[in-house]
């Protein structure tokens, strides 16, 4: 079982179970808090094989070098990082990706994730993966034909996908809640129930250059049904799309860089997925981005602890 100290006591967490325990009666010193932030997501490669209008990843061509990519696993996992998840573009078209997941489950002591659209899940890939994975997500937008329009996939080649990964690691559904979405998140979190997922993850939509963020119409009819919501499968929802909603956070002062951080396919650190500002990484490695990139926030009157 791995430790982290921060602002709300001391953390720990067991990969293999998902087990999480806070000691919140104890209250560290701030001079003695983990560096690292609790969780880190890496875009392992920009390519993607679908064209999904929502989609926030960049559109030119990079990828991460995987001896790169686990010198960073490593620092981040000394200073108290408890997970890691990749994803991209589509991290299963990395061709080390199996390399990668191998070596970071094995050389470290984080937790690895990946998120993927589960179109490429085949079942010698899962093979492959098996013991390598202690969580996996996959993005679902929508039933049948709403998910067809969305992502430009069949849908039964999506619901293949769910039937390898449920045999790869525990793992949770994504949806990213829009106008053609949110109508069926009733039928999302039946599909979530019956397949086995954990979690449904929701994902308030963001602009891009396609698209707009979720407007407010949107946004009241998500509100009520979370309300509402009695289903079995846990709900879960991105911060950035969390205002209005009832969440229970157990790391209330546990904000910024010091919970969360992004690492895109070109090497730069970030604040999330979704930030233009950034840092790149370099020789000098990820814990000196990360001071550099906070820093930069601070100047600019944005602490980020």
């Amino acid at each position: 079982m791995k430790s982290r100290i921060g602002p709300n006591g001391v953390h720990f967490f067991d990969r293999n179970s998902g087990l999480n325990v806070l000691l919140d009666e104890l209250r560290p010193r701030e001079t003695v808090w983990s560096m690292s932030p609790r969780q880190v997501s890496v875009a392992l490669t920009n390519l993607c094989d679908l064209h999904c209008m929502h989609c926030f990843a960049p559109k030119h061509k990079a990828s991460l070098h995987a001896d790169q990519v686990l010198g960073w696993l490593k620092e981040f996992d000394t200073e108290g990082c408890l997970g890691i998840g990749f994803g991209g573009g589509e991290p299963t078209l990395h061709p080390d990706f199996v390399e990668i997941c191998k070596r970071a489950a094995g050389e470290t002591q984080l937790a690895v994730t990946f998120t993927t659209h589960g179109h490429r899940l085949t079942q010698q890939l899962v093979k492959q993966l098996k013991g390598s994975i202690h969580f996996a997500r996959i993005s679902v937008d929508g039933i049948g034909f709403t998910y067809e329009e969305q992502r430009g996939k069949q849908f039964s080649s999506l619901l293949r996908g769910i039937e390898s990964i449920e045999t790869l690691s525990p793992f949770g559904i994504n949806v990213v809640v829009n106008e053609h979405t949110v109508v069926e998140l009733d039928s999302m979190s039946e599909l979530a129930q019956k397949v086995g997922a954990s979690e449904l993850l929701l994902l308030p939509q963001q602009a891009t250059k396609a698209v707009a963020s979720m407007d407010e119409v949107v946004g009241r009819k998500l509100q009520d049904w979370v309300t509402n919501y009695r289903g079995e499968v846990r709900l879960a929802v991105s911060e950035a799309g969390a205002s209005g909603l009832p969440t229970c956070d157990p790391f209330p002062d546990e904000r910024g860089l010091q919970a969360y951080a992004h690492i895109d396919a070109s090497g730069i650190l970030r604040t999330s997925s979704y930030s233009a500002a950034g840092v790149n990484i370099g020789d000098a490695g990820v814990l000196s981005a990360l001071k550099r990139l906070r820093n930069t926030f601070e100047i600019q009157g944005e602490v980020q602890i």
